[in-house]
This record gives C-alpha cells, sequence and structure tokens, in this order.
C-alpha cells in the first residue's frame, strides 16, 4: 500500500490534464496503459518475461463517466488454436475458482463475466495470482506493475476517491467523475487540381526549397534530406490547395522506409509546415505512419488532410511485443476520432 499511497502522491498533480486530446501512454513492468481522448482507456497485463510460461494476456477496457463498469478479455498466443479446437479455461485468482472462460478458437479471446471481473478487480491493486488453466496447461498473468497501471487509469478518468476508482476509492462524489467526450469530427476535403506551371515547380525552385526543408529537420530524423548524403533527394511534389503545395522525400530506410511531408507556399518564401518524417504509406488525402517495434509491436497513426491542414485522427499501438500474434495482441488507441 506504500508504493500506492506513492504514486497517488505523483498522480495528483495531474488530474487537471484528463483527457487529453493526444490520449496517453504508460508502462510499468508486465503492465500497460492506452487512454484515447474520449476517455476510454484499455490496460493489458501478460505473463512475465523468462522462464518457460505459454503466452497470455488480459485487457480491461473502461470508458469515461460515473459509473462505468470494467469489461475483461483473455487473449492467448494465436498458435496454441491451431490445434486446441474449442477451449475453455478454469479461471482461478489466489487459488480460488471462479466458473470457465471460454475461448473462441478463431481468435484465441474470451471474454470474463461480471462476477470474475469484480473478483479480478478486487485484488489486482494488492496480491494477484491471476492462473487459468486446461487439464494439461496452464497460463498465469503476471500482477507486476498492476496497481500503477490501474491507478493512473483512475487518474486519467477523475476518479480518485470516489467509490468506483479501481485503487484508491474514496467518499468524493460519483457524479464529480468527468462525461466521456464525444468524439471530434473530421471532414475529409481532396486536394486541389494542379495548375499551370505546377509541372515547374521543382526546376523553379528546387536548391531553394531543399535549404527551407533542411533547415525544418535534423540528421537523425531525416538524415537523406540533408546535404552531403549518399543520394540526391527525391523531391516529389502535388497541389494542396490553391496557394500551397505539398512536398515530400524520403528521409530515412533500416527495418521501415520513412518520408517526410511538409506544407509549403507555392512560391517563395515557402514558410514549410512539417507533417512528419515517418510517413511509410499514402491513401489520399490521408498520410500513415505505421512503424514496428520489436518482435511483432505497431505504432499507427493517420493524418487527415481537412482542407486546411493535416489532422491527426488516428492513433494506437498493438501492445507489448510478448508474441501473442502476427501484428501484435489488442488494438490500443489514444487518439479516436469520426472521419467523414
Amino acid at each position: 500500500m506504500r508504493l500506492i499511497s506513492a504514486f497517488a502522491a505523483l498522480l495528483l498533480p495531474l488530474y487537471a490534464h484528463a483527457f487529453s486530446p493526444s490520449g496517453l501512454r504508460f508502462e510499468y513492468k508486465d503492465w500497460e496503459l492506452a487512454c484515447d481522448n474520449s476517455g476510454t482507456c484499455r490496460a493489458a497485463g501478460y505473463y512475465a518475461v523468462g522462464g518457460d510460461k505459454l503466452p497470455i494476456s488480459i485487457l480491461l477496457t473502461r470508458k469515461a463517466g460515473p459509473k462505468s463498469t470494467v469489461s475483461a478479455q483473455i487473449m492467448l498466443e494465436l498458435s496454441y488454436g491451431a490445434s486446441a479446437g474449442k477451449l475453455a479455461l478454469e479461471l482461478k485468482i489466489n487459488d480460488k475458482p471462479y466458473d470457465q472462460v471460454r475461448i473462441d478458437p478463431s481468435s484465441m479471446i474470451g471474454e470474463l463475466s461480471l462476477a470474475q471481473v469484480d473478483a479480478l478487480l478486487a485484488s489486482l491493486p494488492r496480491h494477484a495470482n491471476i492462473g487459468l488453466n486446461t487439464k494439461s496447461d496452464a497460463w498465469q498473468i503476471s500482477d507486476l506493475g498492476a496497481a500503477a497501471v490501474l491507478l493512473k487509469m483512475d487518474e486519467y478518468q477523475g476518479r480518485i476517491g470516489t467509490p468506483g476508482a479501481l485503487v484508491n476509492k474514496g467518499t468524493r462524489p460519483e457524479a464529480s467523475v468527468p462525461p466521456a467526450m464525444p468524439l471530434p469530427t473530421v471532414i475529409r476535403a481532396k486536394y486541389a487540381k494542379p495548375q499551370p506551371g505546377d509541372a515547374q515547380f521543382l526546376n523553379s525552385y528546387r536548391n531553394t526549397l531543399l535549404d527551407t526543408l533542411r533547415s525544418t529537420v535534423s540528421n537523425e530524423n531525416c538524415g537523406d534530406l540533408q546535404a552531403g548524403s549518399e543520394a540526391q533527394p527525391d523531391l516529389k511534389v502535388q497541389r494542396l490547395s490553391a496557394r500551397q503545395m505539398l512536398v515530400s522525400t524520403q528521409c530515412w530506410a533500416g527495418r521501415d522506409v520513412g518520408r517526410g511531408f511538409w506544407i509549403v507556399n507555392q512560391k517563395p518564401p515557402f514558410l514549410p509546415i512539417l507533417i512528419s518524417t515517418e510517413i511509410t504509406d499514402v491513401q489520399e488525402p490521408e498520410l500513415m505512419r505505421t512503424l514496428k517495434g520489436a518482435g511483432d509491436y505497431w505504432q499507427q497513426r493517420t493524418y487527415t488532410w481537412d482542407g486546411n491542414k493535416f489532422q491527426i485522427t488516428e492513433e494506437s499501438v498493438t501492445g507489448s511485443s510478448r508474441p501473442m500474434k502476427a501484428g501484435g495482441g489488442w488494438t490500443l488507441p489514444t487518439v479516436v476520432t469520426n472521419v467523414r
């Protein structure tokens, strides 16, 4: 409890920043948290690293607002289901049985009942020995980091000190918990049609444009653009609006290839606006950043052109790099929008 109190002291000053437009990411030991701009939070716990443990993960999801409930899902490694067929795992928390969790063999995901979730949440802030087993196999979900992650979830959603808090419960009225925020709406806009002379843009301004773009980046995030790089930067340009162009070039290459994109004026002074140096895919009018980390861990971000600027309309990660399935385990968003 001393550790929990210490975390609470650190988090309370941040209370006013709940529901950040950019969401929240937090990791501690074997647990991680992603909260989005609407106020929904998702906490994922995993098996402990080391030893001969079967991969397993649990996802706790809670929407913002007073008296909202927590749902929970269990995921087994996808390859385990290849020969297992239908599965029913017995759930034990601190060696006490809590009925079965039925696993869908196509996704290897099972839903916990409300009673199972209540039993889990009653134990997780302290010591929770979470085991699931069949007659032949056993899985263990680590509780290391769960208290810190759940406390951070309470802080983000404004629940600390309320009866509905997962960790530090109190008597502060449940009605004081901030409600969920509506999703912002972003309207996709088409790029402008080319104008006479656009084909000569690079011939007229290439050197000046290169100098201007280089001033907005460093060798670390766009080394291929820097003077003295092995290859001459391959600039691409297209009309974006009546007075603006969209310019791009390769910034770096490795496991992935990242391109930089800028909004510039159609003539000097260009006044470049850097969108990103990590764009990996383009589906006009959207620019996507999809980067692969260690294992099957992925980071995703989408920028959408609304006629005035590129807005971040989606951002998420796929959770821990511990093997669960190809492409990552869960989808853990931090930015969600309604794009039309």
